[in-house]
């Protein structure tokens, strides 16, 4: 896959570290600034969705994460 629009997206994961994608938020960005500006605002609905975590992953390579949605 060659880079382009829509190439960030976050992947959350539960408590055991398993991906979760029932009741996330899906969302594709052109650039990290983007994606992370959008999941500031949506957090709380992966939490609410049973995320305990996330990573932000550009095509296929991981960004950063998992980040824990609760406080360290």
């Amino acid at each position: 896959m060659s880079a382009g629009l829509g190439d960030y997206r976050w992947v959350a994961f539960d408590s055991a570290g398993a991906v979760v994608s029932d009741g996330i938020p899906a969302g594709f960005f052109p650039t990290q600034a983007d994606a992370e500006a959008w999941f500031a605002e949506s957090w709380e609905e992966f939490a609410d969705a049973g995320a305990a975590a996330v990573s932000l992953v550009h095509v296929e390579n991981v960004v950063y994460g998992p980040m824990p949605l609760t406080p360290a």
